[in-house]
This record gives structure tokens, sequence and C-alpha cells, in this order.
């Protein structure tokens, strides 16, 4: 790398917090790190991510598959706030089949221990799932997501504007969903991956 003048980009410190004590009910701890999943759909996992962008901040509210870690529900807000979090859901209803009864998991961020955010996924079927209190590695599957996610697009770039950065963004997580290979896939992508298990 230092002869071709080459640069690794790393990952830095630094994440966004949603936690601000209990002011809901906390679900238990039902994925206990256990992110394999047989089917799609099984096992769902969501979190809140932060990028200071232009001298404003851009927050991102992702669903993951853990069947092949694809991207099947996602939110872009200015504010980290309960309206992303139901746009997030409306996008994850829309694509659940409606025979799925996956457990889904997140940290004890006060949007998961809403009222609202809760009866949304009892009235769809959905097993709410929390990490423990200040253990991100509980949800350590989407937490390495932004890690890569931060260190393929974001850090080291420059942005003309928040809506320049939130178009590439969503290409990103287009390109991540449909062409971005994995070898725990198969050196699939992760719809390619589903697409395969689907029809074999």
């Amino acid at each position: 790398m230092n002869s071709l003048g080459l640069k690794g980009k790393q990952r830095k410190n630094g994440k966004y917090h949603s936690y601000k004590g209990e002011v809901g009910k906390v679900a238990d701890n039902i994925l206990k790190r256990d992110f394999y999943a047989a089917k799609p759909f099984e096992k769902l996992t969501t979190d809140i991510t932060e990028f200071k962008v232009c001298n404003d901040k851009v927050y991102l509210s992702p669903v993951m598959d853990l069947y092949n870690r694809e991207i099947v529900s996602y939110s872009i807000s200015l504010s980290p706030n309960l309206w992303q979090i139901r746009e997030m859901l409306e996008g994850l209803f829309d694509k659940l089949p409606d025979d799925a009864r996956p457990i889904f998991h997140s940290d004890q961020g006060r949007q998961y221990q809403h009222a609202e955010y809760q009866r949304l996924l009892s009235e769809h079927n959905i097993i709410q799932s929390m990490s423990r209190k200040g253990n991100c590695m509980d949800n350590g599957a989407m937490e390495n997501f932004f890690g890569r996610l931060k260190v393929e697009m974001f850090y080291g770039e420059k942005f003309e504007s928040v809506n320049t950065f939130i178009e590439e963004l969503k290409s990103y997580i287009d390109y991540y969903n449909n062409e971005r290979i994995s070898l725990k896939l198969k050196a699939m992508s992760p719809v390619q991956y589903r697409t395969h298990s689907q029809t074999t």
C-alpha cells in the first residue's frame, strides 16, 4: 500500500446513544447473540446510527434480516424520533410475509420502549427482544453493518449538502443489498443469496 500511495480507512469511535434510562417497557433479551437464522424474516434487528454532515446530523434507522444480512427496510431522518421509527416499521410491514412471526431485536433506546412501537410489533405478530443495557455486542450484527457502511462510504468523504449525502446513503444501501458480495453468503450479495435459497 505504501508503494502505491494507498491509505486504508479506519473505523472511528463514537456512536449515537438513544438510551435515556427506562422510559417504558424493557423487553427480554430473547436473541442472546444468536445471529443465525434458518429462513428469511425469522430474526430481525434494528438500531439507529448518526452521521455528522455539513454541520447537521442525519440519522439512519434500518432493519436487517439476519438470514442474509439484507436491509429490508430503513428510514433516514434529521431527527431520531418516533416518526422515523414509524416509517421504518411501515416499510417492514409491507414486506413481512403473512405467516411470519419474527424475533425483532434492538437496544434499549427510548423509541423501542415506547408503547406505540411495542403495540405495532404486537399487532404484526412480532416478538420484541432487547439488548442488555450497555452491551453493544448483543446487537453485534447491526453494529458490524454500521461500521462497514461508514468505512466504505462516509469516513474521509466530503459531501456538498445533506441531500447529496442522503442520496449517496440510499445508493450504498442498494449496492450493499444487491451487489456487494459476502463470503459468508457463498460469494453472493444478500438479495442474490435470498433469491438463490428460494429457488433451491
